[in-house]
């Protein structure tokens, strides 16, 4: 099978939920490792190697980051690329220098990843359409639950604001 054959498979059956919520957004997102995550089957499947590179490819008026995702089966002749470009917002307010770079970084690699796979993320926030799922309640937040409860607070006030596991809610 030929390497684009390869990819196809990939970008055809290529299945990668959502896991990550950004609370301050209010949507849920993939991140670069889980789409690393979601492609390790298909791996040693089909012989190939995925990789990710960056560099830096301009610094003024602001540094700017390439991220090239990259597929191969071992032949050095012969691989596919993606890009994506990123710059760095250094005005950035709440947020130490390598956490902008951090940041800028993970952006790039997700959609260089994107790009490769073919993922469609038009229901992510940054293209405007945020999906409304409720955060789950775990750590301090099932701490706080359990307090709200204590103190004569409703069930369902919890059940409309979070997400709650079926084992989760036994200990409620």
């Amino acid at each position: 099978m030929k390497l684009n054959e390869k990819l196809a498979t990939i970008q055809t059956k290529f299945k990668s939920k959502k896991s990550r919520y950004n609370s301050f957004g209010k949507y849920n997102f993939r991140s670069a490792e889980d789409i690393l995550e979601a492609t390790k089957p298909f791996l040693l499947e089909l012989g190939v190697s995925v990789t990710i590179n960056e560099k830096l490819i301009a610094s003024e008026p602001f540094p700017i980051l390439e991220s090239t995702a990259t597929i191969s089966d071992g032949d050095a002749d012969f691989a596919i690329h993606a890009k994506a470009i990123v710059g760095i917002d250094l005005q950035q307010k709440g947020m130490q220098m390598p956490q902008k770079f951090g940041s800028a970084s993970s952006y790039g690699k997700k959609y260089a990843l994107g790009n490769l796979f073919l993922i469609d993320d038009t229901q992510d926030a940054d293209h405007g359409k945020a999906e409304k799922a409720k955060p789950k309640l775990e750590g301090q937040a099932l701490v706080k639950a359990k307090e709200f409860l204590k103190a004569g607070g409703s069930l369902d006030a919890i059940k409309g604001k979070y997400d709650i596991p079926a084992a989760t809610l036994k200990t409620l």
